[in-house]
């Protein structure tokens, strides 16, 4: 019994190392961000889901939600926050709803196909939850902050794509396709790399 203990122990040790040596890269991950051509700059990509993503397939959904609530926390204790943590807090779910799902999937059955299948998943829900987060909560809750219209959002919007009229346009043509492409190359970097970093996750 108490050499069962032991090991549980050990592998509890283990695991927790792993979600502290991901979220610490994904931390670092997350200060090299940039915008992109088709959405306004203040939606900045960042390779950070990366090594929460690797975590989830490797150490499951729940060690991925670990990892990503530990680099929300590592972020906002080292850069402060602009919304009273809301912000992070909205991070925190829209980073939730790519990986959970592609968790769940990938767990049930774990080959090739599956993964795919997963990264997909995780990138509808991704482009879903980030589009209703934007359109209830983000995007009038920094215009309120910020002290600027929600117009003002549009209008940068505008200026990269005529059929930015309004905030639903703002969401389906800056937001959907933002989220749809950071889900892609996340999912595509993964799947480069998983084969040969899952040997040490699983060490």
């Amino acid at each position: 019994m108490k050499s069962e203990i032991s090991v549980n122990q050990r592998g509890n040790a283990k695991v927790i190392t792993k979600v502290g040596v991901l979220s610490a890269v994904a931390t670092i991950l997350m200060l090299f961000d940039f915008p992109l051509w088709f959405a306004p700059n203040f939606y900045q990509l960042d390779f950070s889901e990366v090594p929460v993503l690797l975590g989830t397939f490797a150490l499951g959904p729940v060690a991925g939600i670990a990892i990503e609530f530990v680099k929300i926390l590592i972020n906002f204790v080292l850069n402060g926050t602009d919304t009273g943590g809301i912000g992070e807090l909205a991070n925190f779910v829209v980073g939730c709803s790519f990986i959970i799902p592609a968790g769940l999937i990938y767990k049930h059955k774990k080959s090739f196909s599956a993964a795919i299948v997963a990264m997909l998943a995780g990138t509808a829900a991704l482009a879903a939850v980030g589009s209703l987060m934007n359109y209830y909560l983000l995007l009038p809750l920094y215009a309120k902050i910020y002290g600027a219209p929600i117009q003002a959002f549009i209008d940068m919007g505008s200026l990269l794509n005529p059929a930015i009229i309004d905030l639903k346009t703002l969401v389906l043509y800056a937001v959907v396709h933002f989220n749809i492409f950071k889900g892609i190359v996340i999912s595509a970097i993964t799947l480069l790399i998983y084969k040969r970093i899952s040997p040490i996750l699983h060490k």
